[in-house]
């Protein structure tokens, strides 16, 4: 303990500077910035919120891309697939997983193809769940398990009732050919979406890969204000394109994305 002596001056206040943080508190800065973020954050949007100069967050992002901790999306960023699977993943909210995977065993138990769970990732889709047998349709996406919006069922149903994403995604105004079938040009694409809306399902017919044809439908989340929620992810299910009727697919698919939805209200009243 330090005690004062009869005639001597009190301490003064320790006025040395405080330290600044080092690179690992500034990584975890950006890192908390980025983690709630479903559209790609800019750099001087990340250096808003973390009050980081534009030169050091883009060397700590360059490091947290290298890793896997962070991606770029176009101009901006996301988190990385690390750390998402850290994190549990964007769909996997308190005892969503369980809510949700009955319904898609049970969805590939009746149509025996390919079942996804997708979620908007920055402009792209994600697949989070993949049911599938030994025969399964080949994708592109299977390396990587992400694929565009615009020519996939599930891609199309996000785009259809979430109007941010939409709106941000249509702003680009040119969309990738993948086959000879692939919608290319607004108001196509904006025809499709409105058939989304007004039917609850959405098809892609061979506008990702040849050979194959995809149904999709909407699964809504109660926890974003509304009575009916707001769609939190798509099913999708992909099949060859000749020979299996997608009609009847729709049906098995709207239904599973309707009870699922109707999980995960349950799940969020019982809490």
């Amino acid at each position: 303990m330090l005690t004062q002596t009869a005639g001597q001056e009190p301490p003064l206040a320790d006025d040395r500077p405080v330290s600044q943080p080092g690179s690992l508190e500034r990584g975890i800065d950006i890192l908390l910035a980025l983690s709630g973020a479903s559209r790609p954050v800019s750099l001087a949007q990340l250096c808003r919120s973390t009050g980081l100069p534009k030169s050091t967050a883009h060397r700590i992002l360059g490091v947290l891309c290298g890793r896997g901790l962070a991606r770029r999306a176009g101009t901006g960023y996301l988190p990385g697939d690390l750390l998402e699977v850290l994190a549990g993943g964007p769909a996997r909210g308190p005892g969503a997983r369980r809510a949700v995977l009955p319904y898609l065993l049970y969805l590939y138990e009746t149509t025996r193809q390919t079942v996804n769970l997708a979620v908007p990732s920055g402009l792209e889709v994600r697949y989070v769940e993949r049911l599938y047998g030994h025969d399964r349709v080949v994708s592109p996406s299977d390396a990587t398990d992400r694929a565009p919006l615009h020519c996939t069922a599930t891609g199309k149903t996000l785009l259809a009732f979430d109007a941010g994403l939409r709106q941000e995604f249509l702003a680009r105004g040119a969309f990738e050919r993948l086959t000879g079938r692939t919608v290319t040009t607004l108001a196509g694409l904006e025809r499709e979406l409105a058939q989304v809306r007004r039917h609850g399902v959405a098809y892609a017919r061979e506008e990702f890969a040849e050979g194959v044809s995809c149904v999709a439908a909407p699964v809504f989340g109660p926890a974003f204000g509304s009575p009916g929620g707001r769609v939190r992810m798509a099913v999708g299910v992909a099949a060859p394109a000749y020979g299996v009727p997608l009609g009847r697919l729709a049906i098995a698919v709207r239904g599973a994305a309707q009870a699922i939805s109707a999980a995960l209200l349950g799940e969020q009243t019982s809490r």
